[in-house]
């Protein structure tokens, strides 16, 4: 089971690298062009605002859980550090036992809330906002996925390296 889930953490990750890649390249270049439009066409692009911004929020969002899945979010080391080898082990699960909570309540809530919008349109595309917010439910799912991996390490690591 521990190496199916890390199967899927991986396989997760490396899709959600590969659109975040997409997404970049894609927000570049549409600002690039909202700038050529605006100043030597001079008309302007009204939906590449918008566009602009709800690349950035899926950006962030999965970014985030990019991040989570090699570690790279802030962590408080150096006091984890000083305590005994199993108050620091026990202290990691409760960690990752809480980051599971919050990404749950993310899907829950996030969920409610893409249920709630989606009767709303978009001002400048006049789509439903469906599409921007469902990313808060994507990524608390991305993260939980990740997040069971972490948790499945944790507990299967062999005693002395904890």
């Amino acid at each position: 089971m521990a190496n199916q889930v890390a199967y899927w953490s991986g396989a997760t990750n490396r899709g959600v690298e590969l659109f975040l890649v997409l997404l970049g390249v894609g927000m570049a270049l549409l600002t690039g062009a909202q700038v050529f439009f605006r100043y030597v066409l001079n008309h302007s692009l009204f939906w590449s605002e918008e566009v602009g911004r709800i690349c950035l929020v899926w950006l962030s969002f999965l970014g985030a859980t990019a991040a989570y899945r090699r570690g790279a979010h802030i962590g408080i080391g150096f006091f984890v550090e000083k305590l005994p080898q199993r108050l620091r082990f026990g202290l990691r699960i409760l960690v990752q036992l809480a980051s599971l909570a919050f990404f749950i309540v993310l899907i829950v809530a996030g969920g409610q809330f893409v249920w709630f919008a989606a009767g709303h349109k978009t001002p400048a595309l006049g789509i439903s906002k469906f599409i921007p917010y469902l990313i808060m439910p994507l990524s608390g799912l991305v993260f939980t996925i990740h997040g069971c991996h972490q948790l499945l390490e944790l507990v299967l690591e062999r005693p002395e390296d904890r």
